[in-house]
């Protein structure tokens, strides 16, 4: 063989070499189900029936409870607790959502939820969101240290806390302000938060520092930087938090149990007339009580989504 028949058959390897797909994720994926077997008629068909089925499933765990207690409401007493159950009212009625607005004083108990839920968002936004700058790009002395004891704290479970913070909040330290029955007894317990404090450093550290660094040229400070440039990139990460922080006062049941008695929050207002109603004024007293929530989460739906997803800033 010579050196140029040596060479043309080399070349024409490499050219053949070059032609061979390549291998990536697609090619070499493994499924429970192949993809060859997917394209086939029969495989499409278990494909779509299979997925319709678990689409059905998961959306009557999670709207029905939701739709019976939104139709309990419009139900009688006797209909609500027939066996087997009613789907469907046979005589629709409002009567049980006006008597539990009513019975319950269902606006006053919505502004004081509305005020506590409000006052802890600001407050945490404003700690959390401060912390997460700092442990992510301020760089503090033992900043690892401080976010681990931060964490360690999420292991205590909440209720070993109560006992401690109840003696806390009736004799403050070095003030010895009395806060029972006070809006203040409801945001301070809640204004550190590690979980959301974690959320925010993570997001943080995403933000490439070659945008803090020319705003920092252009002489802009922290704060400044934080304000013009962090927080208007952090919105998903917000509307996540937001949510956590307002969900987690709403649903409260001990803590206003115990702190604020004469302001009474939606969860302690009908638990504490559940003994004197009709069934199905206390179903439509709850129903009431969950549609805020529900409006909250379809409000910021797209940055709850976003916030979830998001994996990072690129530069």
């Amino acid at each position: 063989m010579t050196q140029q028949t040596f060479t043309r058959g080399l070349m024409g390897r490499n050219r053949f070499q070059g032609r061979r797909p390549k291998k990536g994720a697609d090619t070499y994926q493994r499924t429970l189900i192949s993809r060859t077997q997917l394209n086939t008629a029969r495989g499409k068909r278990f494909y779509w029936t299979a997925l319709t089925i678990a689409l059905v499933l998961a959306s009557l765990v999670f709207i029905g409870p939701l739709f019976w207690m939104a139709t309990g409401g419009f139900k009688t007493s006797q209909e609500l607790v027939r066996n087997p159950p009613v789907l469907l009212p046979s005589h629709p009625s409002t009567h049980a959502f006006t008597l539990a607005w009513d019975r319950l004083g269902m606006a006053q108990l919505l502004w004081n939820t509305i005020v506590y839920a409000g006052g802890a968002l600001l407050f945490q936004l404003i700690f959390c969101v401060s912390a997460a700058y700092s442990l992510s790009k301020l760089r503090p002395i033992f900043g690892n240290w401080i976010l681990a004891l931060m964490l360690a704290s999420m292991m205590i479970p909440a209720a070993a806390l109560v006992i401690p913070q109840y003696l806390t909040v009736l004799d403050l330290p070095l003030v010895h302000w009395n806060l029972q029955n006070t809006p203040w007894v409801i945001w301070l317990p809640t204004v550190a938060n590690a979980f959301n404090v974690f959320l925010l450093k993570r997001f943080f550290d995403s933000i490439p520092n070659d945008l803090l660094d020319a705003a920092s040229v252009d002489g802009a400070g922290p704060l400044r930087t934080l304000w013009r440039i962090v927080l208007p990139m952090s919105r998903p990460i917000l509307g996540v938090v937001s949510i956590f922080a307002v969900v987690a006062v709403w649903k409260d049941f001990l803590w206003p149990l115990i702190t604020v008695p004469a302001h009474e929050t939606l969860n302690v207002g009908v638990n504490t007339a559940a003994t004197s109603m009709p069934d199905n004024a206390l179903v439509g007293g709850l129903f009431l009580a969950s549609i805020p929530t529900i409006v909250l989460f379809l409000f910021f739906q797209r940055n709850i989504m976003a916030g979830l997803t998001v994996g990072g800033v690129k530069g």
